[in-house]
């Protein structure tokens, strides 16, 4: 098993590395990842030498596309949650760029950190439709309350390549079960499958032998692709369609 898990880091690191392009612009050297937005284009960051180490900059991007979109994180509990996502990963909001310091030694990890941030914040706040009351990640939230699911929100593991992994939420182990660790994502494609499988499998032999890890998927209004759910399978990572929700309730809440 050991030997399969090592393979597969190897080969996503692979993948990141082949598929990461460098341009200069200036001061600033632009990164053009291989992680795609909502629009299916790569996702960007910019960085520059600052005092001794690295500025890392997503330039305003992120929110910026979603306010043209429509999506406004003007209410207090938006901004409450854009908060509590991006302290999450080191990540700060500097007028209205999503920026983070590195240093020659901790670049790689500074660099996952802000890119992961900007899928966590799209994510999270994209609303399809203007009359969509709620976020994803609250409904799961309430759903979670009202069946008294007991869980710690937003909880960081550093997986064995070194990289920090957050997932929304640990349900700690019981007599009945073992740990459970959940992610929820609202806009369910294969690239946000690779993330989350990444994210266990790199997290996976630092958790009890034993644990669980689970994808909640909002189906709400797009069916989610074979794909998607092969690609999580694969990596033992269970997904649970947001319409098929009540068919893991009790053992979540064991």
């Amino acid at each position: 098993m050991i030997y399969e898990i090592q393979r597969l880091l190897d080969d996503y690191l692979a993948w990141l590395r082949d598929r990461t392009t460098l341009r200069q612009l200036d001061d600033w050297v632009e990164i053009t990842t291989p992680y795609l937005d909502r629009h299916s284009d790569y996702i960007q960051i910019y960085a520059k030498r600052q005092d001794g180490g690295f500025l890392l900059t997503d330039d305003g991007c992120t929110l910026n596309d979603l306010e043209q979109c429509g999506c406004r994180l003007n209410s207090l509990k938006r901004q409450e949650l854009l908060r509590a996502t991006l302290n999450g990963f080191g990540v700060q909001l500097r007028h209205n760029a999503l920026e983070t310091q590195a240093s020659p030694e901790n670049f790689p990890l500074r660099k996952h950190n802000l890119v992961q941030a900007m899928l966590a914040v799209n994510d999270m706040f994209y609303l399809a439709m203007p009359m969509v009351a709620s976020l994803f990640y609250e409904d799961v939230v309430m759903w979670l309350d009202v069946h008294e699911v007991r869980y710690t929100p937003n909880v960081k593991f550093t997986g064995k390549s070194g990289y920090d992994h957050v997932f929304d939420f640990v349900i700690p182990k019981s007599r009945r079960a073992p740990e459970r660790i959940l992610k929820t994502i609202n806009r369910p494609n294969r690239d946000q499958a690779q993330v989350v499988a990444f994210s266990w499998i790199d997290t996976k032999e630092v958790r009890p032998a034993d644990a669980k890890a689970y994808a909640f998927l909002n189906d709400t209004e797009q069916t989610i692709s074979s794909a998607v759910l092969d690609a999580l399978r694969n990596y033992d990572v269970r997904p649970v369609p947001w319409s098929q929700r009540e068919q893991i309730r009790e053992e979540l809440a064991a």
